[in-house]
């Protein structure tokens, strides 16, 4: 007898988006099965013997799981579409797969990005309890004293929120030109963190780049240009390798 699973995570597992955005998906009425719109979360289906639309469409069943890393660069947005008609992430990655971003960098902001329509490694990698680190290398106006870099290791308010314990060093200071160049490592995710932990301090990021997430990095890498993961690296985001 096969298997039933969770409507949301089938979705997920389809690469129609991450676990929790389905489950908003299916709340919404966007989604049916055998003809019926569902919005319960509790749904269970039949993969082989149900028939499953999201959007009015079917949803394919897709066998083979890529993942891939992105060198985003700056002027596109990280969406599967942009109402506004901007330049998206997927505009850069040219694969048959329908692949999904694995959270979010702001318009501009450039850097790691990873895409996959795996909607199960969409949950593990973005879920809190997995504390994956993301590095930054973020350039600001001024140069940051040594209570500032206290501060942002320490955690500071930003909105109404208090960040984390973060890990933040200086690699560079320009005396001249008033800049100061900063590796701030962070494991949450709020919107554009990285930029309000500096207001924050009294900094304001003019460039910002997130060069690795957990152990990858995306050196070597152009910007613009995508290459796939490999099953070793994977391991590492989910804390099976060291």
């Amino acid at each position: 007898m096969e298997e039933e699973v969770r409507l949301q995570k089938y979705l997920a597992s389809q690469g129609v988006a991450s676990r929790r955005k389905c489950e908003e998906y299916i709340e919404q009425g966007k989604v049916s099965v055998n003809g019926k719109i569902v919005t319960e979360l509790g749904t269970k289906i039949s993969p082989q013997k149900d028939v499953i639309l999201f959007e009015g469409k079917k949803v394919k069943v897709q066998e083979k799981k890529v993942y891939i890393l992105l060198n985003k660069p700056i002027g596109y947005v990280t969406t599967v579409s942009d109402q506004f008609d901007r330049d998206t992430v997927l505009d850069l990655v040219s694969v048959p797969e329908r692949v999904v971003p694995v959270g979010r960098l702001d318009m501009y902001t450039s850097g790691a990005l990873i895409l996959t329509n795996d909607g199960d490694f969409v949950y593990q990698v973005t879920h809190p309890k997995h504390e994956i680190t993301k590095t930054y290398i973020a350039t600001v106006k001024g140069m940051v004293s040594e209570e500032e870099i206290i501060r942002l290791r320490e955690g500071v308010r930003i909105d109404d929120y208090q960040t984390k314990p973060a890990k933040v060093k200086v690699i560079k200071k320009d005396e001249e030109k008033q800049m100061t160049r900063l590796e701030i490592i962070i494991h949450e995710g709020k919107n554009r963190q990285v930029r309000k932990m500096c207001e924050a301090v009294g900094k304001k990021v003019v460039a910002l780049h997130r060069s690795k997430i957990g152990k990858i990095e995306v050196n070597g890498l152009a910007l613009g240009k995508w290459r796939y993961l490999d099953q070793y690296e994977m391991n590492q985001l989910l804390g099976k390798e060291k």
